[in-house]
């Protein structure tokens, strides 16, 4: 009777164990994407995509201006 007790508990810590690795998994999926779609909003950020979609979002226009002006107008806007 001992012996099945054992095996029952052998059992149980597979399962658990099995478990914990699909919750990394998951885990590790999640937070490496975060960490993508972050990189890619910085490298958009970086080229000026960002800030011409604002520059066409705008209700009026930005003409010639620098875009450090750019940014001025669209924090104060």
């Amino acid at each position: 009777m001992w012996c099945g007790e054992v095996r029952d508990v052998r059992v149980a810590l597979a399962e658990q164990a099995g478990q914990s690795t699909v919750e990394y998994a998951v885990v590790l999926a999640a937070g490496l994407s975060m960490v993508v779609a972050l990189g890619a909003l910085w490298h958009a950020a970086s080229g000026g995509a960002l800030l011409g979609i604002v520059e066409r979002a705008c209700a009026y226009a930005l003409g010639g201006q620098s875009p450090l002006g750019a940014w001025q107008d669209v924090l104060l806007f």
